[in-house]
C-alpha cells in the first residue's frame, strides 16, 4: 500500500500526495485528484478546503519548518 504524504509548502498550501480521501464534516467525499491535492492554509480559497492560488494575491507567510 502507498504511503500519504504531506508536504508544507512555503508560503503556500498543504501538498498532499498518495491515496488520501478528503471528506467534509458528514462524511462525504470530495472529487479526488490523480496526482496530488492541494489544501488551502490561508483561509481565503474561495474553493476550500482546496487551494486556489489566493495565498499570492493576499501575500500569505508561513515559513516554518519542521526542525
Amino acid at each position: 500500500m502507498a504511503d500519504v504524504v504531506v508536504k508544507v509548502l512555503k508560503n503556500g498550501p498543504y501538498e498532499v500526495r498518495g491515496p488520501a480521501v478528503v471528506t467534509d464534516y458528514k462524511k462525504q467525499p470530495y472529487p479526488s485528484a490523480p496526482d496530488a491535492v492541494y489544501l488551502c492554509r490561508c483561509g481565503q480559497s474561495s474553493t476550500k478546503p482546496f487551494c486556489d492560488g489566493t495565498h499570492a494575491k493576499v501575500g500569505f507567510k508561513a515559513e516554518e519548518t519542521a526542525g
